[in-house]
């Protein structure tokens, strides 16, 4: 031992890691955006360079820098009155020819050099947060949506797109719910009818609406059944009675598409998304299994390439184990258990440096059905007489 006269202090650091969790309210926003030549044309280019991912920290602000033409003007400030979410702006160039402009929102990696939905990939390392809420509002044709659902897997993230024909709205709710036979995604929730502001208006508030919820009370909770601003009227007739599911929301709803109605205020109704997989049917299934892959593999990130010993394998069990509980105690989670299984861990693979690791969960599923019972009763009329005597001789 190399001699040392005095105090040694070591600061070994193991035990439990706390689990920082990234933000689910970021917006991923593609969008066109034009000004006639001059000071706002130049103000529109140097805030908003195409094809660049930018972070918008105040989306009301950037109205004033986002053209005067296009989508990006319109869904910055629909998203405004919802909240004051991070939105990562890609714009793209304005093409007269519709596919021309699917093109362009799409977008490529040609060259090392991300375009359209595709920079949004690129997001997270060149403004250090990664887009979870995505939209092309107004220019969300199939193709385009297709492509984001892509992007969005990539990201762990949602799209919100509109049923469309074409480049128009769908025309009635058949065409809608046979839209969304086209998709099979359980990173998809589609909107049906649009907001008579402008065309896309109902997805750029979806994207608002839905950061909104996140940050106030989180992602366990429903796109459905919370009034939004900014609108004036739908831009088709949608019946709608909570006590009939025989009704168009009720059709559409049964189809898996989201629809707007009128209760109290503007409100979107519907949970579910496109996916064909039962347990990922409704929205906040979908974004709880994203946040949970998130968290834990983010904290368990410190632990890659230490020494493999018991004590570390169960450092990484309850730093799982921890989380877990303090969702569950949230209302985030109705339970969930991390757990070391030996049969999954032979001692040729732990001796190869490979571990694994179990843990289950149970998302907080939204309160869709709710059955009230009404029945009519002669009961209370028992002991009428005595109660009307009583009161009379009183």
């Amino acid at each position: 031992m190399t001699f040392f006269h005095g105090i040694l202090v070591n600061e070994p650091v193991d035990g439990i890691r706390p689990i920082l969790e990234k933000s689910t309210a970021v917006i991923g926003l593609v969008a066109t955006a034009s000004a006639a030549a001059g000071p706002v044309a130049d103000a529109m280019n140097a805030a908003f360079p195409l094809n660049q991912p930018v972070l918008v920290t105040d989306p009301r602000r950037a109205v004033g820098m986002a053209g005067t033409g296009g989508t990006l003007v319109k869904a910055l400030g629909a998203i405004a009155d919802q909240g004051s979410p991070l939105v990562v702006v890609v714009r793209v160039a304005e093409q007269e020819d519709p596919e021309d402009q699917a093109d362009a929102v799409i977008g490529s990696t040609a060259g090392g050099q991300y375009t359209g939905l595709q920079a949004l990939l690129a997001a997270e390392a060149r403004v250090g947060v990664r887009p979870r809420i995505i939209g092309v509002p107004g220019l969300d044709t199939l193709p385009v949506t297709t492509a984001a659902i892509v992007v969005a897997r990539k990201l762990r993230g949602m799209v919100y797109a509109a049923a469309r024909t074409g480049t128009a709205i769908a025309a009635d709710i058949g065409v809608a719910t046979g839209y969304r036979e086209n998709f099979s995604a359980r990173e998809l929730m589609l909107i049906w009818p649009d907001l008579t502001g402008w065309d896309g208006q109902a997805i750029a508030t979806a994207l608002g609406l839905r950061a909104a919820i996140d940050e106030r009370e989180g992602w366990h909770r429903s796109l459905s059944n919370i009034a939004f601003d900014g609108a004036t009227a739908v831009s088709k007739d949608v019946h709608f009675d909570i006590r009939d599911a025989s009704t168009d929301a009720g059709v559409l709803n049964a189809g898996m598409v989201t629809t707007i109605v009128r209760m109290n205020g503007f409100r979107f109704w519907g949970n579910r998304t496109t996916s064909e997989e039962a347990f990922f049917s409704f929205e906040v299934a979908t974004r709880t299994a994203q946040a949970i892959q998130d968290a834990i593999a983010d904290a368990e990130a410190v632990f890659i390439d230490k020494p493999m010993t018991v004590s570390l394998v169960r450092d990484i069990v309850e730093t799982a184990n921890a989380t877990l509980r303090r969702w569950r105690t949230e209302g985030r989670l109705i339970g969930g258990q991390c757990w070391y299984d030996s049969a999954l861990n032979p001692a040729e693979s732990l001796a190869a440096g490979k571990l694994t690791i179990d843990y289950d969960y149970t998302p907080v599923a939204p309160m869709e059905g709710l059955t009230l019972n009404q029945r009519i009763t002669a009961r209370y009329y028992s002991g009428f007489g005595d109660a009307l005597n009583g009161t009379t001789t009183a």
